[in-house]
C-alpha cells in the first residue's frame, strides 16, 4: 500500500511541477494577446483619426477667408502638406507650423 501512496504522491508532484509552469505561461501568452488586440484597435483609431486631420486644409483650419486663399502656396499646391509649402529658403519650418494641429497629427514618415 504504500508504494501506492508514493506512487500517486510523485505523479502529483510531477504534475504540480510541469503543470504550474504551463498554467502560468497560458495565461501570460493570454495577456499578450489581450493587449495585441487592444494595441491594434487604439492603432486603427489613432490612424483614423490621422487621416482626418491630414485630409483637412490649414486654410480650413485657420478660416482663411476667400481672398486670402488665392493667393496662398498652401491652397494652390494641396497635394503637399501645408508645412512643407511653407518651409523657408534653408528647409526649416516655420513656427507656426510647428504648433499647428496638422503638423503635431501628422504621420510619421517611414524610410524604407
Amino acid at each position: 500500500m504504500e508504494w501506492l501512496n508514493t506512487t500517486i504522491a510523485v505523479i502529483l508532484l510531477f504534475l504540480l511541477r510541469v503543470g504550474i509552469p504551463i498554467a502560468i505561461t497560458i495565461a501570460f501568452i493570454g495577456l499578450l494577446k489581450w493587449l495585441d488586440e487592444r494595441w491594434k484597435k487604439e492603432a486603427d483609431i489613432e490612424s483614423s483619426q490621422l487621416v482626418k486631420v491630414g485630409n483637412v486644409g490649414c486654410w480650413e483650419i485657420n478660416n482663411c477667408p476667400e481672398k486670402k486663399r488665392a493667393g496662398c502656396k498652401a491652397y494652390n499646391n494641396p497635394d503637399k502638406p501645408c508645412w512643407q509649402v511653407f518651409r523657408d529658403k534653408n528647409g526649416r519650418l516655420q513656427e507656426r507650423c510647428i504648433g499647428c494641429d496638422i503638423f503635431r497629427h501628422a504621420p510619421v514618415p517611414v524610410t524604407v
